[in-house]
């Protein structure tokens, strides 16, 4: 489902995992989707800003900026922003049911979607028991993930000079490592039985940058991806209907080289 046009309009649009603050993300192609991309509300689920590697030595080029200032501008011209915080953001967590700059923050939601049908919307931490009782376990895929992501640049130039396209190994690791796979599967039913408890249809929720729409035992999963490789959203129609939007293949953005940072799919 990635039939984007552009200067498209939604009802309603879900980002997560931006990690603003950390080498590799893609901040200027974030730029490009929020400039293209208008909706009539703006879901932040979760890891916009990556204070772990804030604290550990601060990378902000100008681009992480304006994409602040996009969304808070986004917030002033109308349109309804809600910030639901991350672990890599969770000290914003300290401010749940307050409002900066026209920013809703909020530790969980649900999302009523133009069919009527009730949404629960949370970053996924809460179910990531890497992150709830091993935390120093998550710093260490944190270490593991930058790794993947530096081998991905001498690899990626050896397959230009052969005439192959961009292949990204921290995916593939997630992707076919027995662990990680088992871990995916387990974390997208953990939240799909805590949406049932609460009486929503549907699940949105980010953490481990895998952008995926499945149905879960009767509750319509969706998980935002991220804006580290994949640069994905979920994007809500007029009518209800869901996508993912996966902006790399849809749109020609300009898109920055990952370099040596950030977190393991299932540590993040």
């Amino acid at each position: 489902m990635n039939g984007l046009r552009a200067n498209a309009k939604y009802r309603t649009v879900f980002i997560s995992d931006v990690h603003l603050g950390m080498r590799s993300c893609q901040a200027t192609a974030l730029l490009d989707f929020l400039k293209h991309v208008e909706s009539d509300t703006l879901y932040l689920v979760g890891d916009i800003v990556d204070f772990w590697k804030v604290r550990r030595g601060p990378h902000w080029p100008q681009p992480h900026n304006d994409v602040l200032q996009k969304l808070l501008r986004k917030a002033r011209k109308g349109t309804r922003v809600v910030m639901i915080p991350g672990n890599h953001d969770d000290g914003l967590r300290d401010y749940c049911g307050m409002n900066f700059g026209g920013v809703e923050i909020r530790r969980d939601d649900i999302h009523e979607a133009a069919d009527g049908k009730r949404y629960l919307v949370l970053h996924g931490d809460e179910f990531d028991v890497v992150v709830r009782y091993a935390r120093w376990l998550a710093f260490l895929g944190d270490r593991g993930y930058d790794v993947a992501l530096a081998l991905n640049i001498p690899v990626n130039m050896a397959r230009r000079l052969l005439g192959l396209g961009h292949w990204s190994l921290a995916s593939f690791l997630k992707l076919k490592v027995k662990t990680a796979v088992n871990f995916i599967g387990e974390f997208e039913e953990a939240l799909s039985s805590e949406a049932r408890r609460r009486g929503a249809t549907g699940l949105i929720c980010g953490h481990i940058h895998h952008a995926n729409e499945r149905n879960i035992d009767g509750v319509h999963y969706l998980n935002c991806g991220d804006w580290v490789e994949s640069c994905t959203a979920i994007a809500e129609h007029f009518d209800g209907r869901f996508e993912i939007i996966r902006w790399k293949e849809t749109h020609a953005a300009p898109v920055t080289k990952p370099a040596p940072q950030r977190q393991l799919g299932y540590a993040a």
